[in-house]
C-alpha cells in the first residue's frame, strides 16, 4: 500500500480561497499530501483587503489540535495566522508535546492589503516560543525586519537576517523572501551554516494574494514527504513562481495565485516527446 503523507495547517481563514488554510489545503492536495486544518481565526477578507477577524476560543483551538494529533498525526505542521499571545502559547505547547517531525512557520504579521494580523504584544512570544521549534521559518523582508529589529535593504542584509534568525532565535533553517525588493525575486536560505539562493523572474502582475501562505504550505508538504529542506524549498519556489506567472486573473484587487499551474506545467513537460 502506498504511504499516505499528512500535513496540518494551523492558521486563519480566507473565504475567497486565496490565502490562509484555504490556500494551504489546495497546496497540500496539489503536492499529493493529505491536508488537515485547525482554524485559529475566522477572517473576513477578500482580494481587496481584510474587513475583520475573530479569534476562535482557546478551548476550541485546543480541542481541534487534539482531535487531529490523537487520530491522524501529521508528518509536518505549518502555522500561519496566530494573532494573540494566548494562541501562540497554546500552539507552542501543543507542538512541543506532539513531537512533530517537521514544523514550518510562516510568521503572518501583515496581509497584502496592509492590514495587521498579529497583535503587537504577541511578537515577542512568537520569537521566544515558536521560532526555536521551527524546522523552517519563511519571513518576507518586513517580517524578518520585525523579528531581528533591523532594517533590511540589501542582499547581504537578507543573508545576515536569515543567519541571525537561525543562530540567535533558534530556527533550524530560515528563508528570507525577497519579493519586496526590486529586480529578480531572490530568496535567501540559511541552513546548516550554509547559504542557498533561489531566484525567479519578477512577473508583471498584481495577483499575488496568498503567496506567502502557498509557498510555506508547499514546503510543508514536501517535508511531510521526507524531502530535505533544500529540496522542499526548491519545489516551493518553483510552485509559487508558476502560480504567480500563470495568473488566474480573478478578483477585483490583488487576486489569488494559480494553485493549478505547477501541476499543469509538469504534466505538459511529461507529455513532450523525448
Amino acid at each position: 500500500m502506498t504511504e499516505i503523507y499528512k500535513a496540518l495547517s494551523i492558521a486563519g481563514t480566507d473565504p475567497t480561497g486565496g490565502a490562509g488554510i484555504h490556500a494551504d489545503l489546495k497546496a497540500f492536495q496539489e503536492q499529493g499530501v493529505y491536508g488537515m486544518a485547525v482554524i485559529t481565526s475566522v477572517v473576513a477578507q477578500n482580494t481587496l483587503g481584510v474587513k475583520s477577524f475573530e479569534e476562535m476560543s482557546q478551548n476550541n483551538i485546543s480541542q481541534q489540535i487534539d482531535c487531529v494529533i490523537e487520530d491522524i498525526k501529521p508528518d509536518a505542521v505549518k502555522t500561519g495566522m496566530l494573532a494573540s499571545i494566548d494562541i501562540i502559547e497554546l500552539v507552542a505547547e501543543k507542538l512541543k508535546a506532539a513531537n512533530i517531525q517537521s514544523y514550518v512557520m510562516d510568521p503572518v504579521m501583515v496581509a497584502k492589503s496592509g492590514h495587521h494580523l498579529l497583535y503587537q504584544d504577541a511578537i515577542d512570544h512568537l520569537k521566544k516560543l515558536l521560532i526555536p521549534q521551527a524546522t523552517v521559518i519563511t519571513p518576507n523582508i518586513p517580517e524578518a525586519e520585525v523579528i531581528i529589529g533591523k532594517s533590511i535593504e540589501t542582499l547581504q542584509q537578507m543573508r545576515d537576517a536569515a543567519k541571525e534568525i537561525v543562530q540567535v532565535y533558534g530556527a533550524k533553517a530560515a528563508i528570507v523572501k525577497g519579493g519586496h525588493r526590486d529586480g529578480e525575486a531572490r530568496d535567501v536560505l540559511y541552513f546548516d551554516e550554509n547559504f542557498e539562493e533561489f531566484v525567479s523572474p519578477r512577473f508583471d502582475t498584481k495577483h499575488t494574494h496568498g503567496t506567502g501562505c502557498t509557498f510555506s504550505a508547499v514546503i510543508t508538504a514536501e517535508l511531510a514527504k521526507q524531502k530535505s529542506i533544500k529540496e522542499a524549498v526548491t519545489v516551493g519556489k518553483e510552485f509559487i513562481s508558476a502560480a504567480i506567472k500563470h495568473t488566474l486573473g480573478i478578483g477585483k484587487g490583488q487576486g489569488p495565485t494559480n494553485h493549478f499551474a505547477y501541476r499543469s506545467m509538469n504534466q505538459q513537460i511529461a507529455r513532450q516527446p523525448l
